[in-house]
């Protein structure tokens, strides 16, 4: 068996991991989380989400999170739409993630849009962004399952990435939105996606909801697949799709890595301490098996 021996994590906690708290986190707390997670390794950070703040409150501080951290390589911010790419931009973004779903189904109800009719709203948004030097990656959300159609085609899937990777979109993020795909559906699509598209960045990420997730990587992995969004204390959860739970956690995903001999550069103690951090503001327990472990050791 054939794998990467070095692979990129994308950390998505300050964002995808505290967007459904209903607590608001200090503004100040997330920043020195993003900084102790900027200290542990990581290279690759979802910082805020410029969305509305009636429908995400915790993002409300977006310009703030932004304006703090700007310059700072590999932040990224999400920008659901051309306001939000507006408001990044001008709070000194130099990375944007766009999401939008295969499923039409998925769409209609969070955007009021058909899959093929929001592609018509991104398509020339990306064409600007490219044209202003700004790095674009493209969420794809239900790449595997959506709560609403069942079991997507893979052939859907690789149908709307080309139409990124012909727009022009620098990454590809393609999530189990749910946490319903298997290994096997894992390794077909990623072999299907890096055979097809195969010059743009490519990343796996996947939800945790039936304790599937590292089994998930790992088939990504041997599919040569080389990054992967994760969530230190595996937070998250995504707020439009009913049944999803959290993010696998950034720190079982980097103990199995390391342990497999493939590095990541990210140390783990300094997760443990960024994830002790936010801990009393979440509501959630923390559940990942590295950091469960390292609570009862100590």
């Amino acid at each position: 068996m054939q794998y990467p021996t070095n692979v990129t994590i994308i950390e998505v906690g300050p964002r995808d991991g505290l967007q459904n708290e209903s607590q608001f986190v200090p503004t100040e707390t997330k920043i020195t989380f993003i900084q102790k997670l900027w200290g542990a390794g990581v290279k690759e950070m979802e910082v805020t989400s410029f969305v509305s703040p009636k429908w995400v409150p915790q993002m409300m501080d977006a310009k703030e999170i932004m304006n703090e951290v700007r310059g700072t390589p590999g932040t990224i911010a999400l920008t659901p739409n051309k306001k939000g790419i507006d408001e990044a931009l001008q709070a000194g973004a130099e990375a944007v993630a766009i999401f939008i779903g295969v499923s039409s189904t998925f769409n209609e109800k969070n955007i009021n849009r058909k899959t093929e009719e929001a592609m018509e709203v991104l398509v020339p948004l990306i064409a600007d962004l490219k044209e202003q030097g700004i790095f674009v990656r493209a969420c794809i959300s239900t790449a595997f399952h959506c709560p609403y159609e069942g079991k997507i085609d893979p052939q859907d899937t690789l149908a709307l990435c080309k139409q990124f990777v012909e727009a022009g979109v620098n990454e590809l993020s393609v999530a189990d939105t749910i946490g319903k795909a298997t290994p096997r559906e894992s390794f077909d699509l990623f072999t299907l996606l890096k055979e097809h598209v195969p010059n743009v960045l490519l990343t796996a990420h996947f939800h945790d909801t039936r304790k599937m997730a590292l089994a998930n990587i790992y088939a990504a992995l041997l599919a040569g697949v080389d990054r992967f969004d994760s969530s230190t204390g595996g937070l998250g959860g995504c707020p439009f799709a009913p049944g999803a739970s959290g993010n696998v956690a950034t720190e079982d995903v980097v103990y199995m890595l390391h342990e497999m001999g493939v590095e990541t550069g990210i140390d783990l103690d300094e997760l443990v301490e960024a994830i002790n951090i936010v801990k009393p503001y979440v509501s959630r327990a923390f559940t990942s098996g590295y950091y469960m472990n390292k609570s009862l050791s100590t």
